[in-house]
């Protein structure tokens, strides 16, 4: 029988990790630094340089680079393929000649202090590569992803991460100093045959299989089912493109941009969002731990002239060359800040050239603590020149503006309409008589099916939940429509747009009396009852058909209209009853907005006993 020790080892750990996150993060963030840097600090403080509380990082890194794999699936979901194509200049332009230019650099530097050839090859591809994981997550903290400089950056990161497999196949190479064998060719035509077939089979699948995948679990209704799926697909893609050979965090991009067009974009992003958070904080700590501070002491003449020259040299050739490309200084000096770190992947290539015998074991060690320093430097740098630019506020728009508010367009809309049923569905053709295109999020498959006819931008997703509200441009939209015809959702759904997009106009459906009183306690900027305006066009029509002229009738129920609204403000401030109504189990009895002429009668025993009138 097992020990009831070994069922809770993995819980010290576990408890490690989340306090020292709990602790780091928010000092950092109190004081106006990225949680990046938290999360650097905190690896540093609980690995072998500091308090030994975790011996070995290595045990985390495969789990921390789920991460990685899942930050990039999010970012596949956020484009188009449109888009990407659109970017094409950027990628393989702007970003070969950020890679070539910066490797040539940082390469001959290494040659000048003493490194052999390949070694300064190996060193100069693995410094010229960013830190993926760094920059996206501080374009995000920044909401600069869709800006344009947000966008080169990642075009920048994009071609860095597709060069990684190039790379790694030329350092065989340039180890054995000739060229390869029939047999060995042989073997490498076999793995690029595979690796475009596994292409091949992620594109086929992701373009006719998933959508029909995921409407077959939606009719399910379980949460759970759809989160698992999520994670199926994301990890699925990674494993099968690891399996041909090929990058994780690229078979989880090409998922998601596969995805990007699918109805269940914003549900998938909302259901992965937290296992990023988590597993990418997780990666960030793995590189402090991986920071040796014995080794830091004995370089540190040579680290400290090193990182610093590193880190202004990449940012001053990212801004020269991103200008170069059409970007504004301010634009390419932002660019450069953010890519002025070492990346990821200089902890996967300086390994290979070690066994490859590239480059002298301490000779990695050295350049390994390099990279993890610039990776804990740079993003204090970019936020010391963020704050600088940001307190000298750019003077004109600059260009690439407009091509910025054409992808927001693409991205996002004016109008969020949460609910497709009856009422929503009346709402959209109003908006969509002026034009206005709106997005709209249902968790009704068939209603889903139903919008696809008006030509909508909807996705499946759960309007109750914060980050799908988020994920579905909620931050951008200058106005929510609330149309669901549950006044408990109704209700949740208002108080969070109340309290996390100030910004947004709300306009909510209310059930009846008493739910419009509670939205307008919850602050909503208008509501409607269901079926109010539609029984006051009933009455005038009604009034119309027994003979009195439409001005009349019209005149009616406009005064119904406006004394039935100011008793409802009434009622929100007081109550008709001076509060009374609002203790727990009290109603707000309907009154008439008209003095009645007479008596009530009750015409059937049944009804005299509910008026309490007795036998006559």
């Amino acid at each position: 029988m097992a020990s009831p020790a070994s069922h809770v080892s993995f819980l010290p750990p576990i408890l490690t990790f989340c306090g020292a996150a709990v602790i780091a993060v928010p000092m950092f963030r109190f004081i106006g630094l990225s949680a990046v840097l938290g999360y650097l600090a905190a690896g540093i403080a609980i690995g072998p340089s500091g308090l030994s509380l975790v011996e070995d990082p290595g045990t985390i890194a495969t789990v921390a680079e789920l991460g990685v794999v899942l930050l990039l699936f999010i970012i596949g979901l956020e484009l188009k393929l449109s888009h990407l194509w659109s970017m094409k200049r950027d990628i393989f332009g702007l970003g070969f000649a950020q890679m070539a230019v910066t490797g040539l650099c940082l390469g001959g530097a290494s040659l000048t202090i003493g490194f052999g050839f390949r070694a300064a090859f190996v060193i100069g591809v693995a410094l010229a590569l960013s830190a993926t994981a760094i920059a996206l997550q501080m374009l995000g903290e920044r909401k600069d992803l869709q800006t344009p400089y947000g966008q080169r950056s990642f075009a920048i990161l994009l071609f860095q991460d597709l060069s990684v497999v190039p790379v790694l196949a030329i350092l065989p190479l340039l180890a054995s100093g000739t060229a390869v064998e029939d047999n060995s060719m042989l073997d490498r035509l076999s793995a690029a045959g595979e690796a475009i077939a596994a292409i091949g089979a992620v594109i086929l699948v992701g373009r006719y299989g998933l959508n029909p995948f995921f409407r077959i679990l939606a009719r399910t209704g379980s949460r759970e089912v759809m989160t698992a799926s999520a994670l199926l697909v994301v990890l699925g893609a990674a494993l099968l493109m690891q399996e041909a050979g090929l990058s994780m965090a690229m078979g989880a991009f090409l998922a998601g941009l596969l995805l990007a067009e699918s109805n269940f974009r914003h549900q998938l992003e909302a259901d992965i969002e937290p296992f990023r958070g988590m597993l990418l904080g997780l990666f960030f700590m793995s590189v402090g731990m991986s920071i040796d501070l014995g080794l830091v002491r004995q370089q540190w003449v040579l680290l400290t002239l090193a990182a610093p020259a590193v880190i202004v040299g990449k940012t001053i050739l990212t801004t020269i060359l991103s200008r170069l490309f059409g970007a504004t200084w301010r634009e390419g000096l932002r660019s450069g800040t953010l890519l002025c770190t070492a990346g990821e992947f200089a902890f996967v290539l300086l390994p290979v050239a070690t066994g490859a015998g590239l480059m002298a074991q301490a000779e990695a060690q050295s350049v390994t603590a390099l990279a993890a320093i610039t990776m804990l430097l740079g993003p204090i740098f970019s936020t010391l020149v963020e704050k600088a630019l940001l307190a000298r506020p750019e003077r004109s728009t600059g260009p690439g503006v407009e091509d910025l508010l054409g992808q927001e367009g693409d991205l996002s809309s004016r109008v969020l309409v949460i609910g497709f049923g009856r009422f929503g569905q009346i709402v959209n053709q109003v908006l969509l008589a002026q034009d206005i295109d709106a997005t709209v999020i249902d968790n009704n498959v068939e209603r889903v099916r139903d919008a696809a006819r008006f030509g909508l931008k909807i996705y499946y997703g759960d309007g109750t939940r914060l980050d799908v509200l988020r994920a579905a441009g909620a931050e951008k939209a200058e106005m929510i429509c609330v149309c669901t015809d549950e006044p408990d959702t109704i209700e949740k759904i208002a108080e969070i747009i109340h309290e996390n997009f100030p910004n947004a106009r709300s306009f909510v459906r209310a059930y009846d009396r008493i739910h419009a009183v509670k939205l307008l306690k919850i602050g909503i900027d208008y509501q409607l009852r269901e079926t109010f305006e539609s029984a006051i066009v009933f009455g005038r029509s009604a009034l119309e058909e027994l003979g009195i002229d439409a001005e009349t009738a019209l005149g009616a129920a406009q005064d119904v209209r406006k004394r039935d609204i100011a008793r409802l403000f009434l009622q929100k401030e007081i109550g008709a009853s001076f509060g009374a109504e609002l203790v727990v189990g009290a109603k707000i009895a309907p009154e008439p907005l008209t003095s009645p002429t007479g008596k009530a009668k009750a015409l059937s025993p049944e009804t005299r006993d509910i008026l309490g009138e007795g036998a006559l």
